[in-house]
């Protein structure tokens, strides 16, 4: 059975979906680009911050179903500019070590409200 997932440690849903929905085994977020949970957008800043800060919301919705970055399956990273690869990349390693998840990261003609990088997962919660 579908559950929506909503946490405040993570932004709003910004639009006509949810943070995240989970059928009680696996999780699925959307995509979380450098907004804070304050609502600050952080499209100016370099892609290794913008990155950080999505990954931190991607976190916190983990976090909320007790599940972590170990539990996560898949990522697709979407950049504005695959130029930013090596950026990203560099501050995402941080965030998986170890045995990182399956992975693709692909070039976007735009995203959400101006930002350079959007990152949505997969993850199990069995």
């Amino acid at each position: 059975m579908k559950r929506i997932v909503d946490t405040d440690d993570a932004p709003a849903a910004v639009g006509a979906y949810s943070q995240a929905a989970t059928d009680g085994s696996v999780l699925f977020t959307a995509g979380q680009i450098p907004l804070t949970p304050d609502g600050e957008l952080l499209a100016d800043e370099p892609i290794d911050v913008q990155t950080e800060r999505a990954l931190e919301n991607l976190v916190a919705i983990l976090e909320s179903e007790g599940a972590s970055v170990e539990d996560v399956l898949k990522v697709t990273v979407f950049l504005e500019d695959i130029d930013d690869f090596e950026a990203m990349n560099e501050t995402y390693a941080g965030y998986f070590e170890g045995e990182p998840p399956a992975r693709s990261a692909v070039e976007v003609a735009a995203l959400p409200k101006g930002v350079g990088v959007e990152i949505e997962a997969v993850a199990s919660l069995e």
